[in-house]
């Protein structure tokens, strides 16, 4: 009778060991997968689209943007219960900085351990102007950023994120090598710019900003800004003028009315598809209008 009694308790304890055994391990996998998959959230487009191409099919890391593609600058964008919500489920917040995001206390108030990047460091930004995208030398300043960063949060993942980060880096080079061309007819030039962006086109392409103009959702444009502009056109003795189509178009058709001069509408970059290729696709286009404007 005792061996049976002892071999019913022998019986139980192996049994209670087994489950013990299998809970634990099940926990520490499910933990340690958990660990694996990486979630990335981003501010605004153009440092989506940066990490996007980053990560690639890296099946540990999922990226998140905060804005919808279509939002634009992020200088006034408040943040709702939903951006907060995605905000605590990310691994890693990569911003662009430079005064763009100006929400970014109320993050770091909220979270104060999230691990948050401004992917504008070490980048020189004149004027303290946070629209670097608009630079492709800095852009690929931004990239290889986010590419360290990513690595240092997940290096079981190192390499083919800085396989990724290269490839894209490549077709970057590119775009910069074709900027080259453009600089030798464009350095010394004088225009008029409609946005803040504009100021990196002139800083890569060696142009001088006679008279500029911030227009956004928020500047209303009249008689006022016209005049201002013609006297720059004549003061300045410049017919180049640099446009955002969606808020310059106006302003542009007013002054072409007045005097002769050539506008080009350039993309800021800061709106697109949701698609891997689409800065690269924003930024030739770019291109080929300034090719067409310093006829190269």
């Amino acid at each position: 009778m005792k061996q049976k009694y002892y071999f019913t308790a022998a019986l139980l304890c192996a049994v209670s060991l087994c489950a013990w055994l299998f809970v634990t391990v099940y926990n520490n996998s499910h933990k340690e997968s958990k660990r694996e998959q990486i979630t990335v959230v981003t501010s605004f487009y153009p440092v989506y689209i940066a990490a996007l191409n980053v990560a690639g099919d890296c099946g540990g890391i999922e990226v998140f943007n905060l804005s919808e593609p279509q939002t634009g600058c992020l200088h006034d964008f408040q943040l709702t219960p939903e951006d907060m919500k995605l905000i605590s489920r990310a691994d890693v917040f990569l911003v662009n900085g430079g005064g763009m995001e100006s929400f970014l206390g109320d993050v770091t108030e909220q979270y104060p351990d999230l691990a948050l990047f401004e992917t504008t460091e070490g980048l020189r930004m004149p004027d303290e102007n946070a629209h670097v995208w608009m630079s492709v030398s800095r852009y690929r300043g931004q990239v290889n950023f986010i590419a360290e960063r990513l690595c240092e949060i997940s290096p079981e993942h190192a390499q083919e994120l800085q396989a990724n980060a290269r490839a894209y880096d490549s077709k970057l080079a590119e775009l910069e090598a074709q900027q080259e061309e453009i600089l030798e007819k464009a350095k010394g030039r004088k225009i008029i710019s409609f946005h803040d962006a504009y100021a990196y086109v002139a800083d890569d392409y060696g142009l001088v900003t006679e008279y500029s103009i911030n227009l956004d959702e928020e500047r209303q444009t009249g008689a006022k800004e016209a005049a201002d502009v013609l006297s720059a056109v004549r003061d300045g003795e410049t017919n180049l003028i640099f446009a955002e189509e969606q808020y310059g178009r106006e302003l542009a058709e007013t002054v072409e009315k007045e005097a002769d001069v050539n506008v080009y509408y350039l993309d800021t970059l800061v709106r697109g598809a949701d698609e891997k290729d689409s800065y690269l696709d924003g930024m030739q286009k770019n291109i080929n209008i300034l090719k067409t404007a310093f006829g190269v």
